[in-house]
C-alpha cells in the first residue's frame, strides 16, 4: 500500500506516539568552505484542539533566517489520535524535547501562540536548560475568567460578555457554536480570511475537555523564574481572549534579566494577524538576536 505524504510526515516521538511535522527551509546552508548551521525555530500552535495550520503562510518570512519546524501537538490536527488523559500541559511540554530528540534539534527556539504558549510556559518550567530562547506570543498563565469577560464586554457589549462566560463555564458543542460566531469575531481588530479556518484540522473535543478541565486550575507564573534562556513576550491591547494584564504578569513573573516584553497597540491575538509587518521586524530581531 502507497505511503502518503501525511504517513511519511508523522514523526514517532516515542514508542506508538506519532505526530505530525512539516519543515520549511534547510537546516544547513553553505557558507564558504563550510556548512553554516541555521537556529531552528518550533512552532506550538493554539487551541487546544487546532492544528499548525494557523502559522501558514506567515511564518514562511522567516525561513531565510531559520529552519521552521511545525508540529501539530499530541493527538491533534494530523497527529495520530491520543487518549484524553494524554491531554495534559505536561505531556505536551515534555513532547517538546522528545520531538527534538527524534529529529535531532538541539537548543531550539520555541514559539508558543495561545494554548501553545501554555504548553512553551510548562516547558519552560520542566526543561529550563533545553531551548536557546523561548517566544510567548498572546497567552495567559490561568483561566483568569473576569478579565476575559471584561475584555469581550468591552468589545462586543453585553452580547460577547454572555456569549464568552456561557462557554467558559459550560463548555460543550451549544455553547461553542454561540462563542464562534459572536466572540471569534472579536479576537482581532482586523479581517480575518475565512479561508484559513476551513484549512484547519479542529478537534473540538479537546478543546472542551481543556476549557472543562486544566484550564480552569492552571498556575503557570511560578514555573517561570525558572527561565534560563532570553524570552520574548508578544501580547496586543486589544486582545480579549488572553488579555494584555495576563502579559504584563507572565514578564513580571520571569527573570529581568531574560526577558523582553513587545506590547501592540490596536492589536488582538496573534500580533502577525493585525500587524505583520511589526511582528515580523520584532520576530526576526528575536531570532537573530544574541
Amino acid at each position: 500500500m502507497p505511503i502518503t505524504q501525511n504517513e511519511r510526515m508523522r514523526i514517532e516521538i516515542e514508542p506508538g506516539v506519532r505526530v505530525f511535522v512539516d519543515v520549511e527551509g534547510p537546516g544547513l546552508v553553505p557558507d564558504g568552505p563550510r556548512m553554516h548551521e541555521r537556529p531552528t525555530l518550533v512552532l506550538l500552535h493554539g487551541g487546544p484542539g487546532y492544528d499548525h495550520s494557523g502559522f501558514k503562510p506567515f511564518f514562511s518570512r522567516l525561513a531565510d533566517l531559520a529552519q521552521i519546524v511545525y508540529v501539530d501537538h499530541r493527538g491533534h490536527g494530523r497527529s495520530d489520535e491520543r487518549p484524553p488523559e494524554e491531554w495534559t500541559l505536561d505531556m505536551f511540554a515534555d513532547d517538546v524535547v522528545r520531538l527534538c530528540d527524534a529529529l535531532g534539534i538541539d537548543t531550539p527556539i520555541v514559539l508558543g501562540q495561545s494554548f501553545g504558549g501554555f504548553v512553551a510556559q510548562r516547558y519552560i518550567a520542566r526543561h529550563p536548560t533545553h531551548p536557546a530562547k523561548v517566544i510567548l506570543s498572546s497567552t495567559s498563565h490561568h483561566m483568569g475568567l473576569d478579565r476575559k469577560l471584561a475584555m469581550f464586554e468591552r468589545l462586543g457589549g453585553a452580547r460577547a460578555r454572555a456569549a464568552a462566560e456561557a462557554f467558559w463555564m459550560r463548555p460543550g458543542a451549544d455553547t461553542w457554536a454561540v462563542y464562534d460566531r459572536v466572540c471569534k469575531p472579536l479576537y482581532n481588530t482586523t479581517p480575518q480570511s475565512a479561508e484559513a479556518g476551513q484549512r484547519t484540522v479542529f478537534r473540538t473535543e479537546i478543546l472542551f475537555a481543556s476549557a472543562g478541565g486544566e484550564q480552569r486550575t492552571m498556575a503557570l507564573l511560578p514555573g517561570l523564574a525558572k527561565a534560563r534562556c532570553p524570552v520574548l513576550v508578544m501580547a496586543g491591547d486589544a486582545d480579549p481572549v488572553t488579555p494584555i494584564d495576563d502579559a504584563l504578569d507572565i514578564v513580571a513573573a520571569l527573570p529581568p534579566q531574560w526577558v523582553r516584553f513587545e506590547r501592540f497597540a490596536h492589536v488582538g491575538h496573534g500580533a502577525w494577524r493585525d500587524a505583520p509587518d511589526a511582528a515580523l521586524e520584532v520576530l526576526r530581531g528575536f531570532v537573530c538576536g544574541a
